[in-house]
């Protein structure tokens, strides 16, 4: 195991129960859900790589998929293991790094989640092996979900919670490469790779895919996520309804921090 991995295996080995809490009840993981919901069936196979603590993996068990969790972090797949047996659901859980996903897993899957190892490989050649290994364990016609963290979510980050970048060591090479559109790899929350939006399509371009959608996973509601997640249900799911009909619009995606690509394999 090379040392970025060793960092980002240790990062979510003791933040397991902060990732299980990050994105519950939130935009990202609501209209996520919607994504996977217009595609995702009952009885269906399911890989969910780099699915962290398992709140994707559970949402899909809870309605009868077939579920296979396969994550960095050993303390991440023992504590999704644990919260199925508590629900009373079946999912397998395996650590793994997702590079070897297909060393390490033999089925052939409906659907794959590949929702957060390109936030951590650093080197695009390492993001393609992720991907590839993946795809070798997709049906033909089977659909991958694939997440970047844009580059705006960064700047989103600095606005909201770190309006003195230069405070942060690497605050002004980010603002370097976010005004002269590239992507940036380094020292984050841990080892973490920001993807520009413009890279996205080129980027998943490479594979045997047929696009379907590239969407913000926030939505327009990032800005003003705590105001609208306030208030009434009924007020909050207006808001994801106007997510839903308008997240193929380009022009929409640096409202979020998370850009998922969703594909079908040829």
């Amino acid at each position: 195991m090379d040392e970025t991995t060793k960092v980002v295996q240790e990062y979510y080995n003791n933040a397991v129960q902060d990732e299980w809490e990050r994105v519950a009840g939130r935009p990202e993981f609501l209209l996520t859900c919607r994504m996977l919901n217009r595609y995702i069936k009952l009885g269906q196979k399911v890989l969910d790589i780099g699915g962290g603590p398992g709140r994707y993996s559970l949402y899909l068990a809870g309605k009868g998929c077939d579920v296979t969790l396969f994550d960095l972090s050993t303390e991440n797949v023992a504590f999704a293991a644990e919260r199925a047996k508590e629900q009373g659901l079946c999912i397998q859980a395996i650590a793994g790094d997702a590079r070897e996903v297909d060393k390490l897993v033999s089925d052939m899957y409906d659907h794959i989640l590949l929702m957060g190892p390109m936030y951590h490989l650093l080197e695009e050649d390492e993001r393609i092996k992720a991907v590839e290994a993946a795809l070798k364990l997709l049906k033909p016609g089977g659909i991958i979900y694939v997440s970047f963290i844009s580059m705006m979510g960064g700047i989103i980050h600095y606005m909201k919670y770190a309006p003195d970048f230069s405070a942060d060591p690497c605050g002004y090479e980010y603002l370097e490469n976010f005004a002269a559109r590239k992507s940036h790899s380094g020292d984050a929350f841990t080892k973490a790779a920001f993807t520009d939006q413009s890279e996205v399509l080129p980027f998943m371009s490479q594979f045997p895919l047929d696009k379907l959608h590239l969407f913000a996973q926030e939505g327009l509601m990032t800005p003003c996520e705590s105001n609208i997640m306030s208030q009434s249900k009924e007020v909050v799911d207006a808001w994801l309804d106007l997510c839903e009909k308008i997240w193929d619009r380009e022009e929409f995606l640096s409202w979020g921090e998370h850009l998922m690509y969703v594909g079908r394999k040829k």
